[in-house]
């Protein structure tokens, strides 16, 4: 299969990338690199796929010093003139939209950002993979379109029409807009809605990598709602596994479009998290207790029902486990700090 990833130096793009071309498959990665969270992570993501950071350049394909089969283009999804012109030159089989703007806390200050990437960007996807036919469109939605459910687990038939931010509207725009191109021009499409991702070469701005920063550095963790909290923590191999067995049955039917939930279907409190984390780092936490956050919830967690009896998936990866590998990954990329 030729298959484009777009967010290709992203946490999971790049996870999926390096999956896929193990695989064997031809994979065309493209990214703005923007600067919402360190840039050098993002580049370095692309080192370890073979792309040479002085190779790359705006518009044009950079070739993998390690993956022959692996090409990336730095290009924006707003970008719809480079858009068409990618999609005309390679002829790809599937896409896998990982791109756009991402963070609930982000889109608060910066708005046009959200729209731009995620609505823009994600109908640029849909007119070209109208225009320029694909077998599947696989994107990314979220786990925040639930909102402020109160009930848990979360099932892909719940009602996901009370978004809570403008990152959540804009992936619940992203559904309602694959399903209309689904509907009206017969483009097979997918949402995943994932849930809270960690794991080696992971996102600095989400809670599982500022604790275990934190907790390397001496640095104080704002524990909210005092740890009486519940997360669906999914270690990042997971979420690869659960998008590949996705990738490979496009939607079909009348209307060839559907959800899928990709987690770990097991919540775990904040504070049984954050001890785990001090025992694989053999360093104390230095917590700070707080308030329940404004818009936030006690508890999310994914009922994956649905992927498990369509294809058989089945989260292996234990926080235990899972947390391990992410401290034997960080320390061997920043180093051993000193203790505080």
């Amino acid at each position: 299969m030729k298959i484009l990833v777009t967010g290709g130096a992203g946490f999971i793009g790049f996870s999926l990338t390096r999956r896929l071309l193990e695989q064997g498959h031809e994979v065309v990665g493209m990214d703005n690199i923007n600067t919402y969270y360190d840039t050098g992570l993002k580049y370095a993501r692309l080192a370890e796929l073979g792309i040479a950071r002085a190779d790359i350049t705006e518009g044009a394909p950079a070739e993998s010093r390690r993956y022959p089969a692996y090409r990336f283009t730095k290009l924006d999804l707003a970008d719809r003139t480079g858009m068409e012109r990618l999609f005309a030159a390679e002829g790809f089989d599937h896409v896998v939209n990982l791109g756009g703007q991402a963070g609930v806390r982000y889109s608060i200050d910066n708005p046009y950002a959200y729209a731009e990437a995620n609505l823009m960007g994600f109908l640029n996807v849909l007119e070209c993979c109208r225009h320029y036919p694909v077998k599947h469109l696989v994107y990314a939605s979220s786990s925040s379109v639930y909102g402020m459910m109160d009930h848990v687990p979360y099932r892909e038939t719940d009602r996901t029409d009370s978004p809570v931010s403008l990152y959540a509207a804009t992936k619940k725009s992203n559904e309602l807009m694959a399903y209309a191109y689904a509907k009206l021009y017969r483009v097979p499409a997918t949402g995943v809605r994932f849930f809270t991702v960690y794991g080696p070469w992971g996102r600095p701005d989400m809670a599982p990598f500022k604790f275990l920063k934190a907790v390397m550095e001496g640095q104080t963790i704002r524990v909210f709602n005092g740890g009486d909290m519940q997360r669906d923590f999914t270690y990042i191999d997971d979420i690869v596994q659960g998008t590949l067995l996705i990738l490979g049955h496009p939607a079909t039917g009348e209307v060839p479009h559907t959800i899928y939930n990709i987690g770990h279907s097991e919540p775990v409190q904040l504070m049984d998290f954050i001890r785990t984390i001090e025992q694989v780092a053999g360093r104390k936490a230095v917590m700070q207790m707080e308030g329940m956050q404004p818009g936030d919830v006690y508890c999310t967690y994914a009922d994956t029902t649905r992927l498990q009896e369509d294809f058989g998936y089945r989260p292996t990866v234990s926080i235990a486990e899972g947390l391990k590998r992410f401290y034997d990954w960080y320390i061997g990329f920043y180093g051993l700090p000193q203790q505080q």
